[in-house]
């Protein structure tokens, strides 16, 4: 839910009254003690005011959510290519090429670029990349709008080619290559076995323990030679 903060008009506009009202009989007043009463009473007003309590928060009504620009989402999907000057990130969003063009921002640095689509569709969409694999030139990079997609063009600063898009890509693609280069041909299987099942659906895992149970039948009555 949308909140705004508003004061209470009536009460603060009752106090400012008193206050002018207060200040009106000073100026008239002639006699030391009246004078004194009425200085008090206009401290006491000004400080009732600056003091008041936080304002109260209101539902926002749909006239003003929309001047708000709606809610943020964040982007997952994508696509991405490269060629030897470019890495070439797509996003689709449909209706994008509808808005002006400075709802569409990209701002690059060296590793890392953040897309920010403002009020689309009563939605803002954001989209960012961290610790890119390899740096990008700030200057020679840039956005282009098409229909219902939006294409994000980094520059290498280096023309070779990218594995990945990330560093954090990068790590984790060497994690699994460790886990699965090993001497023993049927450890790297069980090892793949394993992050299949770890990952997979219920109907993956009954998949792989029914073959799991009919290699060890098999194994048993002297199909497949077992290891001693």
């Amino acid at each position: 839910m949308y909140l705004m903060y508003t004061c209470d008009p009536l009460f603060l506009n009752q106090l400012q009254k008193d206050l002018e009202e207060v200040k009106e009989l000073l100026t008239k007043a002639t006699r030391k003690r009246v004078r004194d009463v009425l200085l008090a009473e206009k401290q006491k007003l000004e400080l009732e005011i600056k003091n008041q309590p936080p304002p109260k928060p209101k539902d926002v009504t749909e006239e003003e959510k929309s001047s708000l620009g709606g809610y943020t989402v964040k982007i997952n999907n994508y696509g991405w290519d490269q060629s030897d000057k470019f890495v070439k990130i797509y996003i689709s969003l449909n209706g994008v090429q509808k808005l002006p063009a400075e709802n569409v921002q990209v701002n690059f640095t060296e590793r890392s670029f953040d897309l920010l689509v403002k009020n689309l569709n009563g939605k803002n969409y954001t989209m960012t990349f961290n610790n890119l694999l390899k740096p990008i030139s700030v200057e020679g990079s840039s956005r282009k709008i098409k229909t219902d997609m939006i294409l994000v063009m980094c520059k290498k600063k280096r023309e070779e080619k990218w594995d990945c898009l990330t560093q954090v890509e990068k790590e984790s693609k060497e994690k699994e290559k460790a886990a699965y280069d090993t001497t023993d041909p049927s450890e790297g299987l069980m090892n793949i076995l394993k992050k299949m099942y770890a990952e997979g659906d219920d109907e993956m895992k009954r998949t792989i323990n029914k073959a799991w149970v009919e290699s060890r039948e098999k194994q048993y009555k002297g199909d497949i030679p077992m290891d001693i």
